[in-house]
């Protein structure tokens, strides 16, 4: 019973503390900062960071995101899970170039059957990205496990893991459907 303002409140919190915890593993360079006092030296992310939130739901993350990582840039992924099927269709590809190395950031609220994250995660790689993440804020252990089986070299960050997936392959106990419950659309 959510409203869809406070469920998108929920998910911006939630992904600024993720935010935290993913890019405190990311590789740092030493950076000269000058303060009024005297020049001293910092660290910095040492790549450009991309956000690439899978539409329509991941846009409910990319807010926490871009508040802990302000010059990231923001791609978009399309697909959704066909119903009858469970397989992801792909309808939207629009992300910076992969020629200079960059971290890209798969966003997505739930990782269900895992086929959608999967299939975001083989476009960026065929787009030439080589380090790829996805955040979530839950998981279903079968999303995990496509995950391994298909791309194992993505790591998957989850702030929870739920039960299994239901015969429908949705997550119990779950959110229910993240992007209707984002937009209001049901």
């Amino acid at each position: 019973a959510t409203p869809s303002n406070q469920f998108r409140a929920i998910l911006r919190r939630t992904s600024l503390l993720m935010a935290y915890e993913v890019t405190k593993r990311l590789p740092l360079v030493t950076t000269s900062v000058v303060t009024p006092l005297e020049k001293t030296f910092g660290a910095k992310v040492a790549r450009p960071v991309v956000l690439v939130p899978i539409l329509r739901a991941g846009l409910g993350l990319v807010g926490g995101f871009v508040e802990v990582i302000p010059d990231a840039r923001v791609g978009h992924i399309g697909l959704y899970r066909d119903h009858d099927t469970l397989q992801p269709v792909d309808y939207y590809f629009k992300v910076p170039s992969a020629q200079e190395e960059r971290d890209f950031f798969v966003l997505d609220p739930m990782l269900a059957t895992g086929g959608s994250a999967a299939a975001a995660c083989a476009a960026l790689k065929k787009a030439g990205a080589r380090s790829i993440r996805l955040l979530c804020i839950v998981a279903a252990p079968e999303g995990v496990q496509k995950m391994l089986d298909l791309v194992p070299d993505v790591p998957v960050y989850a702030a929870s893991l739920d039960r299994r997936l239901n015969e429908h392959g949705y997550i119990l106990p779950g959110l229910g459907d993240a992007g209707d419950r984002l937009f209001g659309t049901k």
